[in-house]
């Protein structure tokens, strides 16, 4: 699979002067942990997910988790975990038949609840394990944690290929007087299994929930000043060069509304400019959406060194990957870092000749971003998300995924 697999190769020959690359649960974790794009959740309640990834029914889906946590009610967790193990069945039946390829499925992830859980799953689910690309850990503390991990060790010691995404979101954590313990708790233990982890994502909807705030959809997460501080700590212990992890944006709760507290957040500049008056109605049918907020959430959380993002509707898939290709400039500038990064000079003048690229302090960044090349593509000179953007077609009949 690859990103952008929805547009038609005249498309992507137009907007892009390096194509995303494609990638499979199997592919090398470095470039796997930049492959989620859109992350999209949705309760193991919802039915007929294997007829929906059948049908390619969420165009340009690359990464999605079937939810049996907080997506479901308490009261549900027995009937949820009989329909993931029949959906699972009926895929890898479909599978055997040849109505579809491995190749053709999204990343898919299971968010479980506790140690426990992934215990009973183990037994209920191994003709649908190799389905899996890993488990979602929802709360993630060091001691279950490491449980956990080690459970997921020992499967793949049995020829599976799972990873981990612990999501960090605890009172612990969002706490001031205990976070700098608990984050570091959690790194050491992530360091252990480090070979497991393909992300670190962060849960501002529960951090959130401990002080009694939701923002609304004129708001990022960036706006409410103890989970931006909670964010910066978690990107200061996990995202360090000497051994990072790559980091998701969290969820943007929003997918439509029929009032506005705030003027939109985004320019008609760019629009009007690359589009004209056609730029302008996609501006304001983005703001009709709500998506202005998304896309300056995402533009925050790319400002931040995070990459992709937690998703809950099939209409965030697209802006969440426009919004992470990679620019020709800065492209250009990664590779003629990492081409000199032997020692011989320290610094040089950029190919657009307006930065200086200092080989030792950008070295790192140059590496994320061919990395980062590599999954979502690099656009051509003068070409922009809004080029990727201008033929989605956002569907306010489109049904919520998840609760």
């Amino acid at each position: 699979m690859r990103l952008f697999s929805d547009l038609p190769d005249e498309k992507l020959n137009q907007v892009f002067y390096k194509k995303p690359g494609y990638f499979n649960k199997r592919s090398a974790k470095e470039l796997l942990a930049y492959a989620l794009g859109a992350t999209l959740y949705m309760p193991a309640t919802r039915p007929n997910i294997h007829q929906d990834l059948l049908s390619k029914k969420h165009a340009g889906l690359t990464s999605m988790v079937i939810c049996l946590e907080d997506a479901i009610g308490d009261d549900e967790v027995e009937k949820a975990e009989d329909l993931l193990t029949l959906e699972l069945e009926s895929l890898s039946s479909d599978l055997a038949k040849g109505l579809c390829e491995e190749e053709d499925l999204p990343l898919i992830f299971v968010r479980i609840r506790s140690y426990d859980q992934l215990i009973r799953l183990k037994s209920r689910i191994p003709n649908g394990m190799h389905l899996l690309t890993g488990f979602v850990l929802p709360k993630f503390s060091p001691a279950e944690g490491s449980s956990i991990l080690k459970e997921i060790e020992q499967l793949n010691s049995y020829g599976y290929c799972l990873y981990a995404m612990p999501i960090l979101e605890t009172k612990e954590i969002i706490q001031k007087e205990t976070r700098l313990e608990e984050l570091i708790g959690i790194k050491k233990v992530l360091d252990q299994y480090s070979e497991l982890i393909l992300n670190v994502r962060i849960g501002a909807t529960d951090f959130s929930g401990l002080y009694g705030i939701r923002r609304n959809s004129d708001t990022t997460v960036y706006d409410i000043a103890v989970i931006r501080d909670c964010i910066s700590d978690i990107i200061n212990i996990f995202l360090r060069s000497d051994q990072p992890y790559v980091i998701s944006g969290p969820v943007w709760e929003y997918f439509s509304s029929k009032e506005r507290l705030l003027k939109p957040q985004i320019r008609q500049t760019p629009f009007r400019e690359r589009l004209g008056q056609d730029g302008l109605k996609m501006r304001t049918d983005l703001i009709d959406r709500h998506m202005d907020g998304l896309i300056r959430e995402i533009a925050m959380d790319i400002s931040n060194g995070l990459t992709g993002k937690t998703i809950i509707h099939p209409t965030h898939i697209r802006p969440v990957q426009a919004l992470n290709t990679v620019t020709l400039e800065e492209y250009l500038d990664a590779q003629s870092i990492a081409d000199q990064a032997g020692g011989k000079i320290g610094v040089m003048k950029s190919d657009y000749k307006n930065k200086m690229n200092e080989i030792k302090p950008h070295l790192y960044w140059a590496e994320k971003i061919l990395l980062k090349s590599e999954i979502y593509g690099v656009l051509k000179d003068e070409i922009t998300y809004i080029d990727l953007l201008k033929n989605e077609t956002f569907n306010s009949n489109t049904q919520l995924v998840n609760r």
